[in-house]
């Protein structure tokens, strides 16, 4: 669910004598893929510093961060709404990207070229933080305004990420044949997610089943027949496309 709370942090990006109304360019809408990767990576470095300066850290700031993004809609990635996504790096010694390199923003993007960006909790932290004098203060880095100029560079950034890989399953439930599935979803990035998940249990492996998944898309794997007596399954997952976890170890049910 989008946040609904916005902070007070409002970082506005917006060349002076811009209008309420974006003014289209080629015939189409104003709001691109690129055009968000450079203004939320701008936006983000400069309410993630003010975010550093309140808890004490030293040696964060906008340059340091060499932010970088990609954005994308699931579609055309052109035009306003609320199923802009975007991938996002950033530099902080004390505050290390997660496994895939990048975290994922929600962005709701308005006609008029402004957007509001939430901003994953587990790289930012929550709504509120605790500064360094030890009060409770809002976090600028936990959803903010921004907006950019419809007339800036349109060509495209060239940042990519791969898509990160999700095994959803939480607990293998087999028929009686021994067959279990799990469900795996392929996030936003580039190229998708190819690979293959090998099954071992009590030491012994089973045998591997190969995925390829979109951008977005979401499978049921069927994974090899299951011995009589189960308990749980170590699943280890290899990839030629895709980031993700290495594996996980799921209970067996029934």
């Amino acid at each position: 669910m989008r946040r609904s709370i916005i902070t007070a942090a409002v970082v506005l990006l917006v060349l002076a004598g811009l209008g309420s109304v974006a003014v289209a360019t080629g015939g189409g809408s104003t709001v691109t893929s690129a055009r968000l990767e450079r203004s939320l990576t701008a936006s983000f470095s400069q309410v993630y510093s003010q975010q550093a300066r309140l808890l004490g850290h030293r040696g964060v700031t906008p340059a340091s961060l060499h932010a970088k993004a990609m954005c994308d809609n699931g579609g055309s990635n052109v035009g306003p709404g609320s199923s802009w996504n975007c991938l996002m790096s950033f530099h902080d010694p004390s505050n290390p990207m997660p496994t895939t390199g990048y975290g994922k923003f929600e962005l709701n993007v308005h006609s008029n070229d402004c957007y509001t960006a939430g901003s994953p909790s587990t790289l930012v932290g929550f709504q509120t933080i605790t500064d360094k004098q030890g009060r409770t203060v809002n976090n600028p880095a936990y959803e903010f305004d921004a907006c950019f100029d419809p007339g800036s560079s349109n060509e495209p950034t060239g940042v990519t990420f791969p898509s990160a890989l999700t095994i959803t399953t939480t607990a293998l439930t087999p028929d009686p044949q021994g067959r279990a599935t799990v469900a795996a979803l392929c996030g936003t990035g580039a190229d998708g997610c190819v690979g293959s998940i090998e099954v071992t249990t009590h030491g012994k492996k089973l045998g591997s089943v190969p995925f390829h998944l979109a951008e977005n898309e979401t499978a049921k794997l069927t994974l090899p027949q299951l011995p009589p007596g189960t308990k749980e399954a170590d699943l280890a997952v290899t990839y030629q496309q895709g980031v993700g976890s290495s594996g996980t170890t799921l209970p067996v049910q029934g």
